[in-house]
């Protein structure tokens, strides 16, 4: 399953997000470093169903929306420094070595410091979070690199060691690839014995923005001064959500007041309310109508799809009815990056499968594709193997 961390100073509202976004329940407050440990639930990326499409009914999608699980990871807030040890230190970026995309929640209203600690509305620049995240990512990654860099160097040149496959296993820990490497050392320069300090912190730097993709949610948009969320999405393409008004609106449709599915531009009232609780969804109802969301699945939809640039196929056993084995019509959705091929897909199915693969079939055009057929976003594909 995809595994998204989710970052920020203290008192951004990164818990609230959590929660709205995973219905776990998480301590929320308003004060610094109420996350301590990292929070792990589960999220959803929302699509039309290709049910619809194929003019089939399946049992797995709401309305013609299928909501497919991601890994949502709620780390601790960071402040400036974190990479050297202030606040709560980095143990908590190391949290985010197991992500493999971040979700930069940013209190865009701009009424808390740089520590989290609250000021007026407008005080604070949101921006200077950003960029502050990105340093503290930079260094930390500098960090790891500096400690072993001379003697790595030493080895790549007496041993006679492919610098790029070299590096890629001393940073294999971090989630690198050797293409990430590969690029950033490009961008820097090939001749590694020339890298002094600010060499170093530039490679720290390329590194971190291949394999540290991030969306930056605008959050508290529903107070934010209208100036700050336009520079966060002129700067950063930042998405305004509000994570409160997320929240109560997944609470009432939950418990059956409204009826509601995430990222909604709209509610529809079930049921009787009282004064205040009218009062409250219309407030959120105004917003709704001001930025067609609350913004937080579209936060999740874009890391995922977008900046990850996964795509989505539906594997059947019987390609005439899409069903399994049990008649069940389009049971599973899978997330896969861009480019897999239909083997891969067998692979992910289980070993055997992948290894036994014969051939595949695309079901919606009822013709037999190869192993290195690339999958498209809503294929529906039939695995046919030895091993079945």
């Amino acid at each position: 399953m995809i595994e998204i961390g989710v970052a920020g100073k203290p008192n951004a509202g990164k818990s609230t997000f959590f929660k709205a976004a995973t219905m776990t329940d998480v301590e929320i407050a308003n004060y610094p470093f109420t996350t301590i440990k990292p929070n792990i639930g589960i999220a959803y990326v929302r699509v039309k169903c290709v049910c619809q499409e194929l003019g089939v009914k399946c049992k797995e999608c709401v309305d013609g929306w299928r909501f497919i699980p991601v890994k949502l990871i709620d780390i601790a807030g960071l402040v400036p420094g974190a990479h050297a040890g202030r606040g709560l230190g980095n143990e908590f970026l190391d949290n985010l070595r197991q992500s493999e995309g971040i979700i930069q929640v940013v209190d865009a209203s701009g009424s808390t410091d740089e520590d989290g600690n609250e000021v007026g509305i407008g005080e604070y620049n949101p921006c200077k979070d950003v960029e502050f995240l990105h340093e503290e990512l930079d260094m930390w990654i500098f960090g790891i690199l500096k400690r072993n860099w001379d003697r790595n160097l030493r080895r790549i040149t007496m041993e006679k060691k492919d610098p790029v496959k070299f590096l890629t296993e001393q940073l294999a820990g971090l989630g690198f690839e050797e293409y990430h490497v590969k690029e950033a050392i490009r961008a820097v320069g090939t001749d590694l014995s020339s890298y002094g300090e600010s060499e170093l912190k530039r490679f720290a730097g390329e590194l971190r923005k291949r394999r540290m993709k991030m969306v930056v949610a605008a959050n508290k948009a529903d107070k934010a001064p209208e100036e700050l969320i336009s520079k966060l999405i002129e700067e950063y393409n930042a998405i305004p959500t509000s994570a409160a008004f997320e929240l109560i609106l997944r609470v009432a449709a939950k418990n059956g007041y409204i009826k509601y599915l995430p990222g909604d531009s709209d509610f529809e009232i079930l049921k009787p309310l009282n004064e205040k609780q009218e009062k409250a969804l219309k407030v959120v109802r105004d917003f709704l109508k001001k930025f067609g969301s609350t913004g937080i699945q579209n936060v999740i939809n874009k890391i995922v799809f977008d900046v990850l640039d996964y795509i989505v196929v539906y594997p059947v056993e019987d390609e005439n009815k899409y069903t399994d084995t049990k008649g069940n019509v389009l049971p599973d959705a899978i997330l896969v990056k861009r480019g897999t091929t239909a083997k891969d897909l067998a692979y992910m199915i289980h070993t055997e499968i992948g290894e036994s693969f014969i051939y595949a079939v695309d079901a919606k055009k009822k013709m037999r594709i190869g192993d290195d057929y690339v999958l498209e976003n809503n294929d529906v594909i039939k695995i046919v193997s030895a091993a079945r």
